[in-house]
């Protein structure tokens, strides 16, 4: 029993057939994969996304609920990743967006093996810049809006129901070769679940300073926006709790299977 697809929904599909070959049941936790494996007459078993119930129990943590002392000025959590490549990358430009919103407290979120001294050499000289080093949950728990690199952490930030703004950018020919391998609508998960935008994405040259000033303008201060945004991460917390809970569920079909054996 194979717990948690891998992407070959996002490139080299072929593997499919490797798969069906040495697995008796598949558990996927991304609702879109049950009717892609069933274009290669293949039935698998959707559990849900254990995420929700993360997020769920981490949001009812009293202890969270002071990693931040919240103050008047909004809160805009900045997601650079957790590899230094990508920090290079992306962390100068959502830094010089803190800039242009003086009122606001932009936080990173520094990943726990990230040593202090290589994000100092980013940060000085912006005095509306904070970090919080291995908090992440508790930061979404109080951020008004927030500025993410692609992966699980657009997923994890929509989940905490703060508005976002998916950032990508990579090296030129790395991100060549990708866009011809990979072959998915959207880079992020929010997206690919929902099968339509509803985060934006800024990829490559459209991660710019100007763009990411037009979008946080609009999560922080457009109303209808923000209605909107919140309805639609309803919707997709509802489609990731389709399965039931996802853990527990996964546990009960495998142990279904060993004892069928």
């Amino acid at each position: 029993m194979y717990y948690i697809s891998p992407q070959v929904w996002a490139w080299k599909e072929g593997r499919v057939h490797t798969l069906k070959k040495t697995i008796d049941r598949m558990l996927v936790i991304l609702p879109f994969e049950q009717a892609f494996y069933k274009k290669w007459n293949w039935d698998v078993d959707y559990v849900g996304h254990p995420l929700v119930e993360e997020v769920a129990r981490r949001q009812s943590d009293p202890s969270l609920t002071y990693v931040i002392v919240k103050s008047q000025e909004p809160i805009v959590a900045l997601l650079p990743g957790s590899r230094k490549q990508e920090i290079r990358q992306k962390l100068p430009v959502m830094l010089e967006v803190a800039k242009h919103f003086p009122e606001c407290r932009f936080i990173i979120a520094q990943a726990p093996g990230l040593d202090d001294d290589f994000l100092d050499r980013f940060t000085a000289g912006y005095p509306n810049v904070e970090r919080i080093k291995g908090a992440t949950y508790g930061l979404l728990m109080k951020a008004d809006a927030a500025l993410v690199t692609s992966g699980t952490a657009t997923l994890e930030t929509a989940l905490f129901g703060v508005p976002e703004v998916v950032c990508y950018k990579g090296n030129p020919i790395s991100y060549q070769i990708a866009k011809r391998l990979v072959r998915v609508p959207f880079i992020s998960l929010v997206n690919l679940i929902m099968e339509r935008e509803v985060v934006r994405e800024l990829i490559q040259d459209e991660m710019n300073i100007n763009n990411l000033i037009g979008e946080l303008r609009g999560l922080l201060y457009d109303h209808a926006r923000r209605t909107r945004l919140s309805s639609d991460y309803a919707a997709l917390k509802t489609l990731l709790a389709a399965g039931g809970k996802a853990s527990e569920t996964a546990a009960d079909r495998i142990i279904g299977l060993a004892s069928s054996n």
